[in-house]
């Protein structure tokens, strides 16, 4: 399949989505948004594919939306259902972990995905910017609802209205991001923790990412009955019979194998 604003490739059970606008920050246009929604379609289909990481070309990660593409005449509300809505839905709705691996600043729209994303790493010389309000508007693609649910309401408030850049480590020792990267170690280890993630087993990792999600809205019984039907699902697969298997034979369980 062919992309114009970004690089798709897939190695080792790994797909990987590259934000390829450097000269543009990797700021977000409505082909980036479309083809960002094709790629994860696209991993999602390819049964050897077991793990997506999300990362940028160049500098930054995603400086957000390209502003060249707004104006005065702009419906900030058609705009977001149309372009943003669909991106972020696939991203929440792909069943297979996702990894933002967050090589520069990400700002607006592009610290949404990230949010989005089911896990962060980021560069140490990397920031994470809200910078909606810098221009008059609402933190969006998702922001007021993803980041309360990360780091609380208060912090979550601070961040959105201050606006001011949040560095590698203040990020990590606020829980928004897994681990933080040195810039020499960048390549490798974000390919060793994608590893790790694609060895785990992709089943029950789909329920987890289903229900965790189900959960923030969910009546605690009515939870508790759907975390039952999940843990059958989860029983019946192949992942479990091998997990089964290897703990009987103390060896490492080999999944999707």
């Amino acid at each position: 399949m062919g992309y114009e604003t970004i690089l798709y490739k897939e190695h080792d059970h790994i797909a990987t989505i590259v934000l390829n606008r450097p000269s543009a920050y990797n700021a977000f246009t409505e082909q980036m948004n479309k083809e960002i929604i094709k790629a994860l379609k696209q991993a999602t289909k390819d049964e050897a594919v077991r793990c997506i990481v999300i990362t940028g070309e160049g500098k930054a990660f995603c400086s957000g939306q390209d502003l060249a593409g707004v104006d005065e005449n702009t419906n900030h509300a058609a705009f977001l259902r149309e372009r943003y809505h669909p991106m972020l839905k696939a991203v929440k709705d792909t069943p297979k972990p996702i990894i933002a691996a967050i090589n520069g600043t990400a700002a607006g729209a592009g610290m949404g995905l990230a949010l989005a994303s089911d896990f962060r790493l980021i560069k140490e010389s990397a920031k994470l910017v809200s910078a909606f309000m810098n221009i008059g508007l609402i933190p969006d693609s998702g922001f007021l609802y993803l980041l309360p649910r990360i780091v609380g309401y208060a912090k979550a408030m601070e961040i959105t209205v201050l606006g001011s850049p949040i560095s590698a480590q203040e990020a990590q020792e606020l829980g928004l991001v897994t681990k933080v990267i040195s810039e020499d170690s960048w390549d490798n280890q974000v390919t060793e923790f994608a590893a790790q993630i694609a060895s785990l087993p992709t089943k029950a990792f789909s329920l987890i990412k289903r229900y965790m999600l189900d959960s923030m809205h969910s009546e605690f019984d009515t939870f508790l009955e759907r975390e039952a039907f999940a843990q059958r699902i989860a029983g019946m697969s192949a992942d479990h019979q091998e997990g089964l298997k290897a703990f009987m034979e103390k060896r490492k369980p080999n999944f999707g194998k």
